[in-house]
């Protein structure tokens, strides 16, 4: 009987060992292209110059800040875009960045938080990551309340927006979407 008991375990063994290499090869085969190519802690990939602008309509997507669906964000404007998949701007604001800033590059969302206490004490919702700088991670998030930040508050990776512009970012930006950061 014990022969037939650990012949039995065996064989449930290797069904399930097969089971989880078939689901992870599908996993990884139904990635998009896009995604294959970007990584969250990736040197940054775009130049350090500041993208173009057109002077005339200061809030327009600047050129040269990627292509299909994608968050925009750029340093220097504090200002964000979402750009839909046929490259049209559906929302754009402006933003209070934290005291740490991503480097120019193209990024994804890594990870999203419903509602949290941010790391300057404040309660924020709609926390959407997309990168770490010397262990600080950036994201954007709304702030529950309309308070500054504590005295003393460590440095943060926060950008902060209002909390109408933060549900549509939550409602756009899921794990995966690409963000550009431009200057």
């Amino acid at each position: 009987m014990a022969g037939t008991s650990s012949g039995i375990v065996a064989g449930l063994v290797a069904v399930s060992v097969g089971t989880v290499g078939l689901l992870a090869y599908q996993a990884d085969a139904t990635v998009p292209a896009s995604l294959r190519t970007l990584s969250a802690s990736a040197s940054p990939s775009a130049a350090a110059t500041k993208a173009p602008r057109d002077r005339r309509h200061p809030t327009a997507l600047p050129a040269d800040s990627g292509k299909g669906e994608r968050v925009v964000y750029s340093v220097d404007d504090d200002r964000v875009w979402l750009v839909n998949d046929h490259g049209r701007v559906i929302r754009t604001f402006g933003v209070r960045p934290g005291g740490v800033d991503p480097a120019p590059g193209s990024y994804w969302v890594t990870s999203r938080s419903n509602a949290i206490t941010g790391s300057d004490g404040l309660p924020v919702e709609h926390v959407v990551r997309f990168t770490q700088v010397n262990g600080v991670t950036v994201g954007f998030s709304a702030a529950t309340r309309n308070q500054a930040a504590e005295p003393g508050s460590p440095r943060t990776g926060a950008i902060r927006e209002t909390r109408p512009d933060g549900e549509a970012m939550w409602q756009f930006a899921t794990i995966g979407v690409p963000v550009v950061v431009i200057r």
